[in-house]
């Protein structure tokens, strides 16, 4: 008689498998490592062999961890298809969606829009990922996303919401105390910038300047802190156009350089697109960005 498995252990199974170890594929199911390691040990239980190899840099698959992969994601493949034909059911207004965007735009560009949707439909409720982390719409950690860049998958709907011209701003204050900066004197001004990730560098690089993580006198790698430094007068910061002319006080530095705008892709999966509540807040969010 052939044994069922849990397939929530399964799911653990997968997350070590694609991680490489414990501490990585815990935070990504809300587990602990001590639980995640029971549940690999009973799985192991139910298989009759080991399923990963244990050692200093984390854990590897054996020979049979390997042979059970391809099933392991193929019943991952079924249980996403089922979840989604679910969600296309629903015919109802009431019930949530969960939406994903970069930092910079959940914070301030949409909530006013979302205020409004919850003042005309209240029986919908909104949950809201604010992260520069691209979420998996296929898994359904999001039904819709805001996303700089376009999908690639062939399972989503997108529409293109326009394209976001980006600037060298600073505070009138700190341009009070410094001067204007000029190519020539840029290396004497305070700079903010990434800490973790190198995106700046490389577009200081792409712009003909070779310049390091010191160049920067604050690193951060939250965009709303950074901007909110920038507002402060603590130096000169890379923002939105849009975003900057909401404060009188900010002056664009260098227009000179110019800077590749950031295109911004609206996109949903093909099957929920046509769930009525999650159609009435794609279409929200298109409307406002005049592309509906």
């Amino acid at each position: 008689m052939t044994k069922t498995l849990d397939w929530s252990q399964l799911q653990s199974f997968l997350a070590v498998a694609e991680a490489g170890s414990l501490s990585r594929a815990a935070p990504l199911l809300g587990q602990s490592q001590p639980s995640l390691s029971r549940q690999l040990a009973s799985l192991e239980a139910s298989v009759g062999q080991a399923l990963f190899e244990r050692h200093s840099r984390g854990l590897t698959l054996t020979a049979a961890g390997r042979a059970l992969l391809p099933a392991a994601r193929r019943m991952r493949e079924g249980a996403q298809d089922l979840s989604l034909a679910v969600a296309a059911q629903g015919q109802q207004l009431a019930g949530t969606v969960r939406l994903t965007a970069s930092e910079i735009v959940s914070a301030y560009f949409l909530p006013e829009l979302l205020a409004g949707l919850r003042r005309q439909h209240p029986e919908i409720q909104l949950e809201l990922v604010a992260s520069n982390e691209v979420e998996n719409l296929l898994e359904r950690s999001a039904d819709i996303a805001l996303r700089m860049v376009r999908p690639a998958q062939g399972m989503l709907v997108a529409r293109k919401l326009g394209d976001w011209p980006l600037g060298m701003f600073a505070h009138r204050r700190y341009l009070d105390r410094m001067g204007m900066p000029t190519r020539d004197t840029m290396a004497d001004h305070e700079w903010l910038g990434y800490d973790r990730s190198d995106q700046m560098l490389r577009g200081f690089a792409a712009a003909g300047f070779q310049v390091g993580p010191e160049f920067f006198g604050l690193r951060c790698d939250h965009q709303v802190v950074l901007w909110e430094a920038v507002r402060a007068g603590m130096g000169i910061g890379i923002g939105l156009k849009a975003l900057a002319a909401r404060d009188a006080d900010l002056v664009q530095v260098l227009p000179e350089l110019e800077i590749p705008p950031l295109p911004l892709w609206l996109t949903a999966h093909r099957e929920l697109r046509d769930t009525p509540r999650l159609r009435l807040v794609f279409d929200a969010i298109a409307l406002a960005w005049g592309t509906a």
